[in-house]
């Protein structure tokens, strides 16, 4: 079964009261999914991952005479893994890189082949995955370029949530993340295709733009 042009807008639907209300539609389910396993802060801990790992690691002071800004790297990391632990001592994210490369002139932070690993209180995984990921020095953005992932890692009651596109670009101080670039939100046998979308974290809301294409994993048949 599959649907074209669907609403692009996505809010929490009214609820009339009723003793017993009706069942919500599956498509409404999985969107309402998204919207709550969205992993804003997961994109977040990317960017304070790399972040710590620049300012903590001491740069090779040159002595020569300053020169004009240029936009090349004063500090690079090859094959890195970085771990940050709970004060527990349970793992809470690692990340990881086949080059990390920090630039002076714009304060601006390059990870290649990024992968990162972040698992909540209950013990349940999130990971993203990109080719290269770009976040400014305070921390604020982070950009997740070529076949971006974020991934939900499934539970015994629910499949897992993939969120994928070409870019991915998260503004974390007003926690927003947004993608002009096709996207598609999958979860089980269910999909939603997009032209592009914008998650706002405050009100829950995420809206698709463009042509959006959803198909739905049919349900089981009665006995």
């Amino acid at each position: 079964m599959s649907f074209a042009d669907t609403q692009p807008t996505l809010a929490p639907p009214a609820v009339d009261p009723a003793p017993a209300p009706a069942r919500q539609p599956w498509h409404w389910q999985l969107l309402q999914l998204a919207t709550t396993y969205l992993p804003v802060m997961l994109m977040a801990l990317l960017a304070l991952c790399t972040w710590w790992l620049v300012k903590n690691t001491a740069p090779v002071v040159d002595e020569r005479p300053v020169a004009a800004p240029r936009h090349v790297p004063d500090y690079q990391m090859n094959n890195f893994s970085v771990q940050r632990y709970t004060p527990a001592g349970t793992l809470e994210a690692q990340i990881e890189g086949t080059e990390l490369r920090h630039y002076p002139d714009d304060d601006t932070v390059e990870v290649d082949q990024v992968r990162l690993r972040a698992i909540d209180e209950e013990g349940r995984a999130s990971v993203a995955t990109a080719r290269q990921a770009l976040t400014n020095g305070a921390a604020t953005e982070v950009q997740l370029l070529g076949q971006a992932e974020l991934m939900r890692e499934a539970t015994d009651k629910e499949a897992a949530i993939y969120f994928r596109s070409e870019f991915l670009h998260a503004f974390l101080d007003t926690e927003r993340v947004f993608s002009d670039k096709p996207v598609t939100v999958t979860q089980g046998g269910t999909q939603l295709r997009a032209d592009g979308m914008e998650y706002t974290h405050s009100d829950g809301v995420i809206r698709f733009s463009g042509r959006t294409r959803a198909v739905f994993e049919p349900r089981p048949s009665k006995p």
